[in-house]
């Protein structure tokens, strides 16, 4: 009979607050998660695609009933630190459940071997599917030899080694075992199945030890042949190839330090990032197998999604850790979901199929970084030729389209912002230096970036605000500068804060990190040291388990100050991987990092899980909210153990792993570009007089030029400059220009004129 209550309660997620992540490294397909002590989502058949919501336990004797994850009295463990078999404990007065989860390695199955200690007790296992990606429109079956639930071509089955004595399906909310227990303190429904909609189910298990197994496959008789193969295989044949494959794999990894602890827990940041690797589409490395506050909303993309960005961030971790062939790997992958113009989608599903459809500028140059890093250590090996072609196009469409990006890297604003510039100038001088380039596309590269590197405080510093004459600095790097404007006069409108306006002088961020990271700016300069000064002061958060940073000031993204989930809403929180981009700088400045790896590891789950954000208020124990813990952000988030990684290799080697040392030697000295680059997305009001002007167009076009108030006009054909630019180059003296130049241009193509005309004041000479 078919449950009442369809269609059940809106569905939701569960909590994004992990203790551990698991795969096999096998041919298996599943990667499971657990958190609050149980098994949470579990994704099949890519780590882009969730199948289940969680699998828990009810645990119930003749006068009481207790579900496992809301008891939160549990302790987890693992064999070692790079290996993820997690055996967790639940202790409660009237009983011990424990049970240890893994990935067969050979099937799309997840095997718990369990066990429950306690007089006159029975054990109930509470699963809520949510097949293809949502828990809509799912159907629950009771079936002879299992539970089952389907969704169009996707199907599983969970299945027990001693069976089950009853099962039952429901509507979530209305009529699902959990209701029944909460209504009736014992399971007393048994309804065979629960069609179309938000749905659970509930069996009670024959012995109180054993095996479950969960399978997944595109039809119920898939899953069911793939279930019991596995369990006729047996436990303990699935956990030792499970544990070997992990040893195997670990083997590779050079990080030997010298404090223990700060070693196993690079060894197992590794493992994480790892474990968030696609085995159908290897290098295919997500952000986070999770859903930020989850448990809110029914998010079919959540973190589980390909962010270039945090992949690359994610490689230099791994070429820390001396893992050369994932580094290669990732490079292969991401040359292969390159778009055809050059950028990558602001993120993808582990196939290549966009997701969200932003475009950020640091996305296209991080990958000729990585590329340059290979090249620069002797691993490119046979992809040079695929490497080549794909930093050509990288590079056109970052010559092209910047310094202006359309996002930054918090997927917020458009604008100029230290970060993407810093990743976009050194990729254009790894380019040249790596020989990516042909002759005449390296000479315009190394010009663009010479000019971009020289407008850098041009851009994104401003000086003798508010806030420098607050705290005694000169100056500071802002977050952001809008399109168009300058920092120190403009405004940036707050996505995450209904579009609340704070001026871009007042908008602190860590961006600026990475001048010095990339060796674009000295860690000593003073430029830098003031804005370090700054966001100490207004960014930094002390809490009992350290320091961390939040994103910007008036940030919005996290939990209200009443502990809700982020809703479009919210109070920014500070971030652990901030920390780690703090203490980046300290190495660089010949300083102790270890304060700020402590604090990083001091924010990590039972598992040793690093969350996207911590929470930096006062406690709300209802909420499971306390300072310097895990939030409802994503957690485990691979950029964060990502920067462990890279912070504690480079406290032994006093250098970032993402230096390049062609970089590095261009800029170790002030260099003054040897011409001036204009296009709209560059501003600029003034020229230098004494040197030549180059005036840019990313199509062929006409000069229309004149001097001092439209004098001696003339019109001047564009040539080709390099990566798919064109341009005129200007010397104004030769042009009789002594207070202005002034200029429009008519593009040949379909634009014809640009439909304005531009001014630059001339400084003055000498």
């Amino acid at each position: 009979m078919n449950a009442p209550g369809w269609p059940g309660m809106p569905p939701a997620w569960t909590s994004s607050a992990k203790d551990i992540v698991g795969t096999a490294l096998g041919t298996g397909r599943v990667w499971f998660t657990l958190g609050y002590g149980i098994l949470d989502e579990v994704y099949w058949p890519s780590c882009s695609r969730p199948q289940i919501r969680d699998l828990g336990f009810i645990v119930a004797g003749a006068d009481f009933w207790s579900e496992v994850k809301r008891e939160r009295r549990y302790t987890l463990s693992t064999p070692a630190p790079e290996v993820p078999l997690p055996k967790v404990v639940h202790e409660h007065a009237r009983y011990k459940l424990e049970f240890e989860v893994l990935a067969d390695p050979l099937r799309d199955v997840v095997l718990i071997r369990y066990r429950l200690h306690g007089e006159g007790l029975r054990l109930y296992a509470l699963l809520a599917p949510h097949l293809g990606g949502s828990g809509h429109d799912n159907t629950a079956l009771v079936q002879a030899n299992g539970l089952a639930a389907l969704k169009q071509n996707e199907a599983l089955m969970l299945m027990a080694d001693a069976g089950f004595a009853r099962g039952s399906a429901g509507y979530v909310g209305v009529s699902d075992g959990w209701q029944d227990f909460q209504q009736h303190a014992a399971m007393t429904w048994t309804h065979a199945s629960a069609s179309n909609g938000n749905v659970a189910l509930l069996g009670e298990l024959n012995a109180n030890h054993g095996v479950l197994a969960l399978s997944f496959a595109d039809t119920l008789e898939g899953a069911q042949t793939l279930a019991r193969a596995s369990l006729a295989q047996g436990y303990e044949s699935a956990r030792e190839g499970f544990i070997e494959g992990w040893r195997h794999w670990s083997r590779a990894l050079r990080c030997e330090l010298q404090d223990t602890t700060v070693h196993q827990a690079v060894r197992r940041a590794a493992m994480v990032l790892k474990v968030h690797d696609d085995h159908r589409y290897p290098g295919a490395l997500i952000a986070s197998l999770s859903i930020p506050w989850g448990n809110t909303r029914d998010d079919p993309g959540g973190y589980h999604l390909v962010w270039a960005r945090d992949a690359v961030e994610a490689g230099f971790a791994m070429l820390a850790c001396a893992h050369h062939e994932e580094s290669r790997t990732l490079l292969s992958y991401l040359i292969a979901t390159q778009q055809d113009d050059g950028h990558w989608a602001q993120n993808f599903y582990c196939d290549g199929r966009p997701y969200w459809t932003g475009v950020q500028l640091d996305e296209a140059a991080l990958p000729v970084l990585l590329a340059a890093k290979l090249d620069e250590l002797g691993l490119l090996d046979g992809q040079r030729a695929a490497a080549t072609a794909m930093a050509r196009r990288a590079l056109r469409f970052v010559a092209c389209s910047g310094p202006v990006s359309p996002q930054d890297r918090w997927e917020e604003n458009p604008g100029i912002n230290p970060f993407t510039l810093a990743a976009a100038i050194a990729a254009l001088v790894a380019g040249a230096a790596h020989g990516f380039l042909d002759a005449a596309d390296a000479r315009y590269a190394l010009l663009l970036a010479d000019d971009w590197n020289a407008r850098i405080e041009s851009w994104v510093y401003v000086q003798d605000t508010d806030l420098d004459r607050a705290h005694g600095t000169r100056g500071h790097y802002v977050r952001i500068a809008p399109p168009g404007q300058d920092a120190q006069h403009s405004e940036v409108a707050l996505k995450n804060r209904g579009r609340v306006v704070v001026a871009a002088r007042d908008l602190l961020g860590l961006e600026y990190l990475y001048l010095a990271r990339l060796g674009l700016r000295a860690p000593q300069d003073p430029r830098i040291a003031d804005t370090t000064r700054l966001v100490d002061a207004l960014l930094r958060v002390q809490t009992a388990t350290g320091a961390y940073y939040r994103r910007y000031n008036e940030d919005g993204y996290g939990e209200h100050g009443d502990g809700r989930a982020f809703d479009g809403r919210g109070v920014g929180r500070a971030w652990p991987l901030l920390t780690g981009e703090r203490g980046q700088l300290a190495v660089q400045l010949g300083e102790d990092a270890r304060p700020y790896l402590d604090a990083m590891l001091a924010s990590a789950s039972q598992g040793g899980m690093l969350p996207e954000q911590v929470w930096d208020g006062a406690p709300i124990p209802a909420r499971g909210l306390y300072p310097g813990r895990p939030t409802g952000s994503a957690m485990p988030l691979v950029w964060a153990h990502a920067e462990l990684i890279k912070l504690a290799t480079a406290q032994q080697r006093k250098a970032p792993i993402e230096q390049l040392a062609a970089v590095v030697a261009r800029y170790a000295t002030p260099r003054a570009a040897s011409m001036q680059l204009w296009r709209p997305q560059a501003p600029a009001t003034r020229c230098d007089a004494a040197r030549r002007l180059l005036v840019e167009g990313d199509a062929p076009f006409v000069l229309h030029v004149g001097h001092d108030g439209w004098q001696g006009v003339r019109d001047l054909a564009s040539t080709p400059t390099g990566l798919g630019m064109h341009g005129v180059p200007l010397d104004c003296a030769a042009l009789g220009a002594r207070d202005s130049i002034e200029f429009t241009r008519r593009f040949l193509d379909a634009r014809d004129w640009e439909g304005r005309d531009w001014r630059l004041e001339l400084a003055a000479r000498g």
